[in-house]
């Protein structure tokens, strides 16, 4: 049996997470079913602990990682396969932030392979929704070293030397390892990222867990792992129609934004990776030679790496396309 005809556009059961700064739009606004305080939807997850399930189709119930053994680059792509082998190397999210998320930063490789035999994680994020004066912070609001960055810290003050930037939904931005970051209250964003979890938490506003405990800070990892000189996060871009809108391209993944308002033939010929595409916006039915799969807001579809082309058929839809370069 010709592979390209078993295998199929792959939807994944969302793994939901309860966190205290979580909120009900994942639940209300994309559909996810969750109870709670729920603040993030993992979409396609290949991490040991939290290994997607595919919902759909001949495979429903099995593992992603059962299928990636079975198919290997026919799935993943050679170049993929060959550098990653059966560990999907790409972590997809949708977040919703009811409250602030504490103030962060994430390792690169060699302090994480160092530190946690792990990958680092280099994260982008696309805003969907906001509330009124939603922000993120990212970053220093002025030149900071480690010293005065522990000063601040210790006083209690960190707040006052970390940029808060405003938003609004369609805004991207990039997330390089080391960059001081927090999604704040009232943003609903996707996140694409490294296969990691690894996150040093800098300042949690005081606050208990969901479970009254106040959580663990990491001070001592996180200053070797800042980056203090200037971050260039804003991913800007000028939106068009039924075009492909290049966001961000890097040797871990490029994503590219779609708005399709008609039918549209996507060549995937040159690209020798699986490609996800995340909704954000409306509703498409994506078509293969063999098959077809709906996608709605809130809804992520891996298409394998053996199709050469797909359809996007739809009046109005956006979807964040990722795949590695």
């Amino acid at each position: 049996m010709n592979k390209t005809q078993t295998l199929y556009p792959l939807k994944f059961i969302p793994i939901l997470k309860e966190k205290v700064w979580g909120g009900n739009k994942l639940s209300q606004k994309l559909h996810k079913n969750g109870k709670g305080k729920i603040g993030e939807s993992w979409e396609v997850s290949g991490l040991d602990d939290d290994t997607s399930i595919i919902a759909n189709g001949i495979y429903k119930n099995e593992t992603i990682v059962t299928v990636i053994n079975k198919y290997k680059e026919t799935l993943l792509g050679n170049k993929v396969y060959t550098n990653f082998g059966s560990k999907f190397p790409l972590l997809f999210k949708f977040i919703d932030a009811q409250e602030d998320l504490s103030v962060q930063v994430h390792p690169g490789d060699k302090l994480a392979k160092n530190r946690h035999n792990s990958f680092g994680k280099t994260e982008m994020w696309y805003i969907v929704e906001i509330e009124k004066d939603a922000r993120l912070i990212l970053g220093f609001n002025k030149k900071v070293d480690e010293k005065s960055y522990l000063k601040k810290l210790s006083e209690g003050n960190i707040t006052d030397i970390l940029h808060s930037e405003k938003v609004i939904p369609g805004d991207a931005f990039f997330i390089a390892p080391g960059t001081i970051h927090a999604i704040g209250a009232g943003v609903l964003l996707a996140e694409i990222q490294q296969t990691s979890d690894i996150t040093y938490r800098i300042y949690d506003w005081d606050r208990p867990d969901i479970n009254g405990e106040m959580r663990d800070l990491h001070t001592d990892l996180a200053k070797d792992a800042i980056n203090y000189e200037d971050v260039e996060y804003n991913i800007a871009y000028q939106d068009v129609e039924n075009s492909i809108i290049p966001l961000k391209s890097l040797q871990y993944f490029e994503t590219n934004k779609l708005n399709i308002t008609t039918n549209f033939t996507r060549n995937l010929a040159e690209i020798d990776s699986f490609v996800v595409y995340m909704c954000t916006e409306g509703e498409a039915i994506i078509e293969t030679e063999s098959t077809s799969e709906t996608v709605k807001k809130g809804e992520t579809v891996l298409i394998p790496a053996c199709f050469t082309s797909i359809k996007i058929k739809s009046t109005s839809v956006t979807l964040l396309e990722t795949y590695i370069p």
